[in-house]
């Protein structure tokens, strides 16, 4: 496309155009510089706006097709180099290299107005242009790759779901099969001191207790296997266990220590302050301190004396559970040396839950036994995380994704924005700056005509006060050096006009010479004599 430009330009220029600087150089140029545009778009730019210098030379006009090839490159060096600085380097090399041109070559008015008005608007626009389409580009680019980001973080999400309901599904089955375990555990060794068996009997029941015991250490191996571990509070983003593990409605902690004591375990209990209505976790979680605390005392204190109590105080309910000193002949160990169980949930998953719920909880030896004691809100806390959900699912992903993906899109547009301002506003500034002398170079081009038929009617002899009516209001201020030395009248003071108001052509110039206010000669003097 540009080397058609080119072909055009030639042809346009009919037989005043050389085939080889106007034609085969620049097709040479840009057989260089096209291809040179996509590593270094910046020296593509140079190569080119050397075409539009060496067009400054033309002794017919500095217009060239080169132009078009200079917007296009300037083009691509915004849109390929994302940096300021270098680019801008490039540019103000480019209008240093055309201005030196124009000095040297000392080239006429109508090419530094060229140089001032059309190369800087084929140098700066074309390259704001690019920058601005790069930023949209950019911008597009980002949206994409930020939602695939998002796609893969909400598959790991989805991920981190399915571990966490694993280890929800552990903590469960820790704290009701193990307590159900336990308590089945207890009854049997109950039965095997009964007087009524014989030497049989008490060898299956003891053969039984130990099949159990087995039982327990496999589930706690299930659990250390399902169980991930996690930070405190990670219950809250999964709800903390809900689902098909949660206790029945109906399995209350009346219940649960009617099991416990019609299994053997001496349990007593109160409750007191009137009884309000609970939300289910905090119903949940009373279920869960008393149940932890009864497997405990089954596990590390077999046959000691359980006391529950049930405190409502306002705001928030108290729930403690103590256990006596284990008895001497117990199997078990004292105690004051009890500890969370070895699947390492016990205590500290309870004191995750009660935290969760807005409560306290603390645990330690109590008169030679061991003491529970939790603290509960009867409102349980705003949730401030939702449940991370496969995609599809219509869940959210987390916080911090989502913050983050928001910060990185809000950083793209800031950087979009900001070129989409600069490419309003440099070209505003540039005109602000290369518009005035245009403007004042174009009205000195224009003002200083003079048509062709005044010219004719003006008649040597007559004086400057009768011919003023048919002259302009100035005289052109910038005639070529060949012009300013034609030979001229001795003793005479000429003045220039031009013949024409064509800004971007040479026309020829009228000369006046006046010999006080009489006008002495005219003549016409071609602007490019051959």
């Amino acid at each position: 496309m540009l080397a058609a430009a080119t072909g055009f330009g030639f042809r346009d220029a009919g037989g005043a155009a050389s085939p080889v600087v106007d034609l085969l150089l620049p097709l040479a140029v840009l057989a260089v510089a096209v291809p040179l545009s996509h590593g270094r778009p910046g020296a593509a730019v140079l190569l080119v706006n050397g075409l539009c210098a060496l067009g400054l030379a033309d002794s017919a006009t500095p217009a060239n097709a080169h132009a078009l090839s200079l917007a296009a490159l300037s083009f691509l060096l915004g849109v390929r180099i994302a940096r300021v600085r270098g680019p801008l380097v490039v540019l103000a090399a480019c209008l240093g290299v055309d201005v030196a041109a124009c000095a040297v070559l000392r080239v006429p008015a109508v090419w530094w107005f060229y140089t001032l008005a059309v190369l800087p608007a084929a140098l700066l626009v074309p390259w704001l242009a690019g920058r601005h389409w790069r930023g949209r580009r950019e911008l597009v680019r980002e949206g994409w790759r930020l939602a695939q980001s998002l796609e893969e973080r909400q598959h790991l999400v989805a991920e981190r779901a399915r571990l966490t309901e694993r280890a929800d599904i552990a903590a469960d089955m820790h704290d009701s099969l193990g307590h159900v375990l336990s308590l089945v555990a207890l009854r049997a060794g109950a039965l095997e001191l009964s007087p009524d068996l014989t030497d049989r009997d008490r060898a299956d029941l003891a053969e039984l207790r130990g099949t159990i015991a087995d039982a327990v250490e496999q589930l706690r191996e299930t659990v250390a296997v399902l169980h991930e571990p996690r930070e405190p509070g990670a219950e809250a983003e999964t709800g903390a266990g809900d689902g098909a593990s949660r206790p029945s409605a109906k399995d209350t902690v009346a219940d649960l220590i009617g099991r416990a004591a019609a299994s053997g375990v001496p349990v007593r209990w109160e409750q007191r302050g009137a009884i309000p209505v609970l939300p289910p976790l905090v119903e949940r979680g009373m279920y869960r301190v008393v149940q932890e605390a009864l497997t405990n005392a089954v596990k590390h204190a077999p046959g000691s004396a359980v006391g529950v109590a049930i405190d409502h105080e306002g705001d928030r309910s108290r729930v403690s559970v103590v256990n006596a000193a284990a008895p001497k002949n117990g199997r078990a160990r004292a105690a004051g040396n009890q500890a969370p169980d070895a699947g390492g949930r016990g205590l500290t998953g309870l004191r995750e839950r009660i935290t969760v719920l807005g409560g306290t909880l603390r645990t330690g030896p109590h008169q030679g036994g061991f003491r529970v004691t939790a603290v509960l809100p009867h409102q349980a806390p705003a949730r401030h995380a939702t449940r991370p959900t496969a995609p599809g699912s219509g869940g959210h992903i987390d916080g911090n994704a989502a913050s983050e993906s928001t910060e990185r899109l809000a950083a793209v547009r800031r950087v979009a924005r900001r070129r989409t301002v600069a490419a309003f506003a440099a070209p505003v500034a540039a005109a602000a700056f290369f518009v005035p002398a245009a403007v004042c170079l174009a009205w000195q081009l224009t003002t200083g005509v003079l048509p062709p038929s005044r010219f004719d009617a003006l008649e040597p002899g007559r004086s400057r006060a009768e011919l003023g009516p048919l002259l302009p209001a100035r005289t052109f201020p910038y005639p070529p050096d060949h012009v300013r030395s034609a030979a001229r009248p001795p003793g005479t003071d000429c003045g220039f006009y031009r013949s024409g108001r064509d800004l971007l052509d040479e026309v020829d110039l009228y000369r006046l010479c006046w010999s006080g206010d009489v006008l002495v000669a005219k003549d016409t003097l071609e602007a490019n004599p051959h």
